[in-house]
């Protein structure tokens, strides 16, 4: 069944990842890139992080990156921008409960892998000597 063109008026109860035009797979890709990924599962290490905390931390990512991952993290509703009415603004980013709920799950991932390079490695390894 083809999605409808405009989601607005039409209520989608359940999304599936294998239609080509499912709006879950957007969402798939900013929650799983490699910077969304990382900004999930740090967020949830704290109650809040300042963008020049999060770049630090994040070794790597550039700062257009960092910006345009959690705009797309915040408007997918995972990311709360909390600008607080100092001088200079402070703008800190904190997760919602949404974005609570797939950090942890993000979380979980990302310890398996952690936990288990020494294996995925040795099976590069492997194909590489044989592609060689």
């Amino acid at each position: 069944m083809a999605w409808p063109k405009s989601t607005k008026t039409i209520r989608i109860r359940r999304g599936n990842l294998f239609t080509a035009d499912c709006p879950t797979r957007s969402i798939l890709d900013d929650v799983t890139s490699r910077w969304g990924s990382l900004v999930l599962v740090l967020l949830l290490q704290e109650d809040s992080y300042r963008f020049s905390e999060l770049a630090y931390l994040i070794g790597g990512v550039s700062e257009k990156m960092l910006a345009q991952t959690l705009r797309a993290l915040e408007q997918d509703g995972f990311v709360l921008r909390t600008v607080h009415a100092t001088k200079p603004p402070k703008v800190e980013y904190s997760l919602t409960e949404l974005g609570k709920d797939i950090a942890e799950r993000m979380q979980a991932l990302t310890t398996y892998i952690e936990a288990n390079i020494a294996r995925v490695m040795a099976h590069r390894a492997r194909a590489e000597k044989k592609t060689a």
